[in-house]
């Protein structure tokens, strides 16, 4: 991924370092055992995000009963599905600093109790604006876990399973977005007061066993050395990474890391004030990645579905819902295909192909929307085209974003520097998701997908030409890359 940049210092991001390791350079030397510690660590963190999407994409099925049992508008219905983004973004800048003061396992504890709280605040609720509070609750959660569950992945991972450990996030978050189909689909044959309640209701429990698992696991090694716990941090490493020297290589660069630390607003001053050519270029990348990912319309998809596919002729709520089902079945297996080759392929593969996806489908989707009058191939095309959306999106953009922005992030200036990442996301979600059926209702459904298509094309030609390749280089290698 091309990217030609100056550096401000070898300190700033890492000091050269060579781009092979000892055991790259010598075939005969045999691959190291992968760490399943350190998956199982990861994994446990990452399933908070199952919440997430659950909570974010219920309102996809939940709103066809609850426009009818509570009345609401199309507004309203568009404000509360895409409110939790914009909400979150305070809770997003939050987690960084809750994940420095309590850790990140405890961050990832206290977002399951506020996610708990929500889902039962929406399950009773009886008014818009009593829902709307709800939905607040649910985005503080929801923000602290998308923070902080990518980081603490980052930071246990080892080098070798980087790639796999960090896309565990946006698998889990996209399993919830199953979760939610299917909960829509199976109860949508209950009362009309009653059904919908039920849905919210099922994430009640999952939190609280979740934090039971968290609390079983580790914390961040590099947490542990930041507060001066070297023994800890040591010990964690040398249970979460594939050789002992590895451990101390690892040890090693969180202490650069640490004694190049200057606290909270320091950060903050490099990010913005003073920044470095190497660290506003890194941080640059990652703005735009994360902002092309969302701006490629999948919430959009992930939350008007079953309006695309009434648009298209499918009358039945049972169908529509039922395919909704199916797209999320699909979405979820694709997912796979980024987490099993992203550190085969390497990241820029995957990301190209995936935005070229986006692209093609999208530009499907809206031709076959113009069609006018609806028929049995119509309504089989659309289900075939937002499958074929989401399956491009699962295979690169969507889990590697928050892969790539972690790696090339130098350690001091990872959790804040993911935190704008999410928050340029999650606006840029905000706005897609409250605005889509008013932009539909104006320049039609067509038009808005052959928008997100044009923006998938722009994604393409900035991977292309910014985005160096990660796979498999450690936190030195990778800031010469933006130092270049």
């Amino acid at each position: 991924m091309g990217t030609t940049e100056q550096h401000h210092g070898a300190a700033d991001v890492g000091a050269a370092a060579p781009l092979l390791s000892s055991a790259a350079m010598d075939p005969t030397l045999e691959p190291p055992r992968r760490n399943m510690f350190a998956f199982v660590c990861a994994t446990l963190a990452s399933m908070t995000t199952i919440l997430m999407g659950y909570n974010l994409a219920l309102m996809s099925g939940a709103e066809l009963f609850m426009r009818e049992d509570l009345g609401l508008t199309d507004e309203q219905v568009e404000i509360l599905s895409g409110s939790m983004n914009l909400f979150m973004l305070g809770s997003i800048l939050a987690a960084v600093w809750a994940a420095d003061a309590i850790g990140r396992r405890g961050t990832i504890v206290l977002a399951n109790a506020f996610l708990m709280a929500g889902a039962l605040a929406m399950s009773l609720g009886g008014t818009y604006t009593t829902l709307l509070a709800a939905r607040f609750v649910t985005s503080v959660g929801v923000g602290f876990a998308v923070v902080v569950a990518p980081v603490y992945a980052a930071e246990i991972a080892p080098a070798s399973s980087r790639g796999l450990l960090s896309s565990l996030v946006d698998f889990f978050i996209t399993a919830g977005i199953l979760l939610s189909y299917v909960s829509n689909y199976a109860l949508a044959g209950l009362p009309l007061g009653l059904g919908w309640r039920a849905m919210f209701a099922l994430g009640v429990p999952p939190p609280l066993l979740l934090a039971a698992g968290v609390l079983a696991m580790p914390e961040s090694p590099r947490w542990l050395a930041m507060r001066g716990r070297d023994g800890e941090a040591r010990a964690v490493l040398e249970r979460t990474s594939d050789t002992p020297a590895e451990a101390h290589h690892r040890l090693d660069e969180i202490r650069r890391a640490a004694a190049e630390e200057v606290g909270g607003a320091g950060v903050w001053r490099e990010l913005f004030v003073s920044p470095s050519p190497a660290v506003r270029r890194i941080v640059t990348n990652v703005l735009v990645l994360y902002s092309f990912q969302q701006a490629s319309g999948i919430d959009a998809i992930v939350l008007y579905s079953p309006l695309v596919f009434k648009r298209a002729g499918i009358s039945s709520n049972t169908t529509v819902l039922g395919a909704t089902v199916a797209v999320g079945v699909v979405k979820t297996l694709s997912i796979f295909v980024a987490t099993f080759l992203s550190d085969r392929l390497g990241r820029r593969p995957l990301l190209l192909a995936s935005a070229a996806g986006i692209a093609a489908s999208l530009a499907a989707l809206g031709i076959t929307l113009l069609a006018g009058e609806a028929t049995v191939a119509g309504e089989a095309a659309c289900v075939v085209w937002v499958v074929a959306f989401v399956t491009a999106f699962s295979i690169g953009l969507g889990p590697l974003a928050p892969t790539y922005a972690a790696e090339i992030l130098p350690l001091r200036l990872r959790a804040q520097g993911m935190s704008l990442g999410i928050a340029a996301n999650r606006l840029t979600c905000g706005i897609l998701s409250m605005t889509f059926i008013s932009l539909a209702n104006s320049i039609t459904m067509a038009g808005c997908f052959f928008l997100y298509g044009s923006t998938a094309v722009a994604a393409w030609v900035f991977v292309y030409v910014r985005l160096p390749e990660t796979k498999g280089r450690n936190l030195e290698d990778i800031g010469v890359l933006f130092a270049k």
